[in-house]
């Protein structure tokens, strides 16, 4: 039976979230952060019945198209056929503001939560029980086909894949947790495909088990504490604890309980996790998947899981991730989210004058980096640059840096300094031998196959737009004109929201 999914507790039959009240600091769960998401009008509801099969994912694409980013919001698909689970999708990275809201601050303050996030984390608290145990379903009756998980690129995908899982595994030698945001094809009622790129935490912990012939325990959670999303889609030095700084982000520990099966931990609160084995040194063809890029990654041998136990919330609640051709919400949440850690990098351990970092949605938040300086020294830009690349490697193979007076998330702004702060034969660099972009296929053709080496390596272009020499004036109104009319701008019969 399917009922309207309500945050009221007064309808007993319908999906509910906690009764209207002041929304805690921090989010226990998914729910609260849903429910906050209603009250600042960032949560559309549908509730005409749709196909998981097809309906979802243009749904959600039409939306990225239609729905301006400032005002896209969520989208909660109340009634999926066939399925007594609602679908939530853009609930992360819909939008900028939706990402804030996640993190409970302004734009303005990402890049220091996500520095103090890293200097200070909290290590989780374990307790005895929480609500994800509240189903427990263990070997055959851990039915994946119980979940609606949607297909995304009808007639281009094999089959469904979970976009949104945070992957949780453990480093074999030193034990420290890593969890990440990999695609995963339904591969059967137990079964999953898990596939995992270089450079990747999880492939290492996998890899270090194969080399031992051990299988590797994984913990696939769905649906949790905003921040665990945000940290489980974000670049962290390999040595660190996600769910420690997803607990630093929340300003309180994260609550984990020990999986039925597996020995690892999970969030208390999350709505579904999907407990199981990597088969050590079995791989299995995977793919292909519309990928980040907006192209189709190719096939690949990837990791094969076999499923164990799946647990779950009581009117437990599906998370997808939308991806694909950006702008999308795997795009958005990858690009705030790595532009604060590189930002943190540039800024406190090589103590540069950057003012601003930017990862460019159009480059799935990972081929285009535009950096803001204030520049004293004429050898910072390719400082700049080269501190960039070390950090993340796959990045920027397109490293653009400009004066701070360039508006770095305007691209009419970083075009124009572009075309008159550079001379190409002075001001651009090309840097060989370096990683590529993941799923590139610019870099060869996808016949290839992912796991070639050949697809590792690439080129990146790094280019100084700064002003080298002493520039003419700006050729604009003055500023205090410009304030003038803003500040009256009604009046002049435009409406507020035009501004």
């Amino acid at each position: 039976m399917h009922g309207r999914y309500s945050f009221s507790s007064t309808q007993s039959s319908a999906w509910f979230l906690p009764p209207k009240k002041a929304t805690p600091m921090p989010y226990k769960d998914l729910r609260a952060f849903l429910k906050k998401l209603e009250e600042s009008g960032k949560l559309h509801r549908i509730g005409k019945p749709v196909d998981k099969d097809w309906e979802i994912a243009a749904v959600c694409r039409v939306a990225f198209e239609r729905i301006p980013e400032s005002r896209r919001p969520a989208l909660l698909f109340e009634r999926v056929t066939g399925s007594a689970m609602p679908v939530v999708a853009g609930a992360l990275g819909a939008s900028r503001s939706v990402y804030c809201l996640a993190l409970e601050c302004d734009n303005h303050g990402v890049h220091r939560k996500w520095s103090e996030a890293e200097l200070h984390p909290i290590p989780p608290q374990r307790i005895a029980q929480g609500p994800v145990q509240e189903n427990v379903f263990i070997g055959d009756q851990a039915d994946l086909y119980r979940l609606p998980i949607p297909t995304w690129t009808v007639g281009r995908d094999p089959a469904p894949y979970i976009t949104s899982g945070c992957v949780i595994t453990v480093d074999p030698e030193s034990g420290i947790r890593n969890v990440g945001t990999y695609r995963i094809q339904l591969k059967g009622p137990r079964k999953l495909g898990l596939f995992i790129n270089y450079l990747q935490g999880g492939r290492e912990h996998v890899e270090k088990n194969n080399r031992m012939g051990r299988p590797t325990p994984v913990a696939i959670v769905i649906g949790s504490d905003p921040v665990i999303g945000l940290v489980s889609a974000t670049r962290l030095p390999q040595d660190t604890d996600e769910l420690a700084v997803a607990g630093r982000l929340r300003g309180d520990p994260v609550e984990v309980v020990h999986c039925k099966t597996v020995d690892l931990e999970i969030p208390a609160t999350a709505e579904i996790v999907i407990e199981g084995m990597i088969q050590a040194n079995e791989l299995e063809s995977e793919g292909p998947f519309g990928e980040y890029t907006g192209y189709m990654g190719p096939k690949a041998m990837s990791y094969i899981v076999d499923v164990q136990c799946i647990t779950h919330r009581d009117q437990a609640i599906f998370q997808a991730f939308i991806s694909q051709m950006p702008p999308s919400e795997s795009s958005c949440i990858r690009s705030m989210g790595r532009e604060a850690t590189l930002h943190k990098h540039l800024v406190e351990d090589l103590h540069l004058p950057v003012r601003d970092v930017h990862l460019m949605e159009s480059s799935g938040a990972a081929a285009y980096l535009v950096i803001a300086l204030k520049k004293s020294h004429p050898a910072q830009p390719r400082t700049a640059m080269c501190g960039a690349w070390s950090f993340a490697p796959q990045f920027g193979k397109f490293t653009v840096v400009v004066d701070e007076d360039i508006d770095i998330r305007d691209p009419s702004a970083v075009n124009w300094a572009l075309s008159f702060r550079v001379q190409p034969e002075q001001d651009v660099v090309i840097m060989p031998g370096m990683a590529a972009v993941q799923l590139d296929p610019s870099q060869a053709p996808v016949e290839i196959g992912q796991e070639d080496p050949s697809r590792r390596t690439s080129s990146k272009i790094g280019i100084d737009a700064t002003r080298k020499h002493p520039f003419p004036a700006v050729a604009v109104p003055p500023q205090e004109h410009l304030e003038l009319v803003r500040k009256n701008w009604q009046g002049y019969g435009f409406q507020e929201g035009s501004l």
